[in-house]
């Protein structure tokens, strides 16, 4: 019987060729990332693109690391925080008649383990603590999600979110500035760790 444990994942270059058995064909992984992410404003690529941001500026994303798409939260910080990265934007890809509502979905989950492949009993919030990443760029021609001066975050500890009495499932952007200021990329780190000690 074959064995069926998880796949160990490792990081690749990008020049690793798409193959036909043992002949190369002439085009390569990088081709595909090109192809399949290239458009960072949308909303699939920018959430896992605001995840990388915020793992950079924990220090939680070393050069070997690749993201853990089944995780039950997105980063773990160099101190054992558990962190949740959410992600919206006002500019989308597509044609649009007025600016996006910023409103970031936090519901309740059921967590799941990749070693037993088994997914726990009572919803939760996995992390410890919320980073609400706002893309907040409003100039279509000038957006640059790769331009870190256009993002702003928010730091929530999940007890909050938990305590809230209103909406369960989300949380809309005026809510989250009365229960906290935003910080920049650089500020992120220490908001985390303050948040946590809050817990």
């Amino acid at each position: 019987m074959n064995d069926l444990k998880e796949i160990e994942i490792s990081k690749h270059s990008g020049e690793e060729k798409f193959r036909d058995g043992s002949n190369n064909l002439d085009f390569n992984l990088l081709s595909f990332w090109q192809w399949s992410s290239s458009d960072v404003v949308s909303n699939a690529t920018r959430g896992i693109l605001a995840e990388y941001i915020v793992g950079k500026a924990l220090g939680s994303i070393k050069n070997e690391d690749v993201r853990d798409e089944w995780g039950a939260y997105d980063l773990k910080t160099q101190t054992g925080v558990s962190v949740e990265v959410k992600s919206a934007a006002y500019i989308q890809s597509w044609e649009q008649s007025r600016l996006s509502k910023i409103r970031f979905n936090v519901p309740k989950t059921l967590g799941w383990d990749r070693e037993t492949n088994k997914f726990d009993k009572e919803k939760k919030r996995q992390a410890d603590v919320y980073v609400f990443a706002l893309l907040f760029h409003k100039d279509k021609k000038t957006v640059n999600p790769l331009d870190i001066s256009q993002w702003e975050f928010f730091v929530l500890p999940t007890k909050v979110l938990d305590e809230r009495e209103r909406s369960q499932h989300s949380i809309t952007l005026p809510s989250l500035k009365k229960l906290t200021d935003s910080v920049s990329f650089f500020e992120l780190g220490q908001a985390v760790d303050k948040a946590k000690d809050e817990c």
